[in-house]
């Protein structure tokens, strides 16, 4: 198959504060031939948005290189198109002057301009709603016009940012289906596809590669082939051990980083991603229900809580790192503390929590020390903040500071004034 697109050591960083550079993406290798879906898939904030923009020609990287069809990416590709999460339709045209707008760069006659967008709004399924406004449409409608307007233009590279992510459930499988028999049977306009998803009985449902994307900085982890013919059935044996098999992928990664970060010592830079105290209280309360007594697939559970990975992992990496739950192989199993805080009455979960914070959380710990050893039993905000940023970017510290506040008002450890940026001992258990 001819190859449409190659990314060799890719680097991409953002300028910070202070004059120190973060780096989103590091020597990303992928490629794309004639005929592919690929699927790139991991947890937001993995830079594969940043990665679908570099390919577009967008932006630049600041290392390696991005070659379409043989040629140096060096600014916007015409034979390239986006398909973005949001609808990013203008209110004041109507679907076929949105669709339209794909060809004006392209300079061709009035009458041509017509005719492909019709042809274009007929092939996605909007025959007839020509003349409707955004307004009139519901969301799955108003994605078709976005994916109208990609492949109007007879892309060779189909770009896809998790283009059903803001669609209900049925839409976004009603929408899927739609451009899978399209692209089966050769009806698109379009020779490769990129698909970045969250969602990973999506992956494997659509791609014939789907690429892991670790964090921090975001790479390429591996790699798994899907040999399934299409169309998929979800239910097969087949496609279920595909899905375990990367559901064990991602957690073997991040079990192993996990306690990396936890046997470099009560470090209190470890980074924490935004998990309330109920989240975690609602998936032990699951896994401790008959169904599962106490251990699960994590397919499954994603499954029954209507979970994806942005939303089940962090819960999880949670659980793992408090010690209410260990996660392996693609299972996740509560621990006997898990099983108490199950069976517990409030008072006595906050008390649980209160003691897997202390032991496991050291910014919690640390927070609480300075607490005690103050007269005032007070400190600022900025006091821990800024010991944050000497090892994160702004946002994570701030979204891991959030994360421990949370955790401690649950347990009661220490109190947070938000008004007056302060933490204190004024309600501890």
């Amino acid at each position: 198959m001819a190859e449409l697109l190659n990314v060799e050591h890719v680097r991409r960083t953002f300028p910070r504060s202070g004059g120190e550079e973060l780096l989103v993406l590091d020597d990303v290798n992928l490629n794309l031939k004639q005929g592919e879906i690929v699927g790139l898939l991991g947890r937001s904030g993995s830079g594969k948005s940043t990665l679908l923009r570099l390919i577009a020609g967008l932006s630049q990287p600041q290392g390696g290189h991005l070659s379409y069809m043989g040629a140096p990416i060096m600014g916007p590709c015409q034979g390239v198109a986006m398909v973005f999460q949001s609808f990013a339709l203008f209110p004041w045209l109507t679907v076929l002057e949105n669709v339209q707008l794909g060809l004006e760069a392209l300079n061709l006659p009035p009458r041509e301009m017509r005719e492909r967008a019709l042809a274009a709004i007929d092939l996605i399924g909007l025959d007839g709603y020509e003349s409707a406004y955004p307004r009139e449409l519901s969301g799955g409608m108003r994605q078709r016009v976005g994916f109208a307007r990609a492949v109007v233009v007879h892309p060779n590279i189909l770009l896809m940012d998790e283009p059903f992510s803001s669609l209900d459930v049925l839409t976004a499988e009603n929408l899927r289906t739609d451009l899978l028999e399209l692209w089966s049977n050769g009806k698109l306009p379009i020779k490769g596809i990129i698909l970045v998803t969250h969602n990973i009985e999506e992956a494997v449902l659509m791609c014939d590669r789907v690429l892991l994307f670790s964090s921090n900085p975001g790479r390429v982890s591996s790699e798994i082939k899907i040999e399934l013919p299409q169309p998929r059935e979800r239910t097969s044996t087949l496609f279920e051990d595909y899905v375990d098999r990367i559901y064990v992928e991602m957690t073997a990664r991040r079990v192993e980083r996990m306690r990396q970060q936890q046997t470099q010592g009560s470090a209190i830079e470890m980074p924490l991603h935004h998990v309330s105290p109920n989240q975690i209280s609602g998936l032990i309360e699951a896994l401790a229900a008959p169904r599962y007594e106490g251990k699960a697939d994590l397919p499954d559970i994603a499954y029954e809580q209507e979970l994806e990975v942005d939303e089940l992992f962090p819960v999880a990496e949670a659980m793992q790192l408090l010690r209410l739950a260990d996660v392996e192989g693609g299972d996740i199993k509560l621990t006997h503390m898990g099983k108490r805080f199950a069976d517990a009455e409030l008072n006595e979960r906050k008390e649980i929590f209160s003691r897997a914070i202390m032991s496991n959380v050291p910014l919690a710990a640390h927070i609480r020390k300075i607490l005690d050893e103050r007269a005032s039993h007070s400190a600022p905000k900025t006091r821990f903040l800024d010991e944050l940023e000497d090892h994160m970017a702004e946002d994570a510290a701030e979204e891991t500071l959030k994360t421990v506040v949370s955790w401690a008002r649950f347990s009661e450890l220490f109190s947070y004034d938000d008004d007056a940026a302060l933490f204190s001992l004024e309600n501890p258990t």
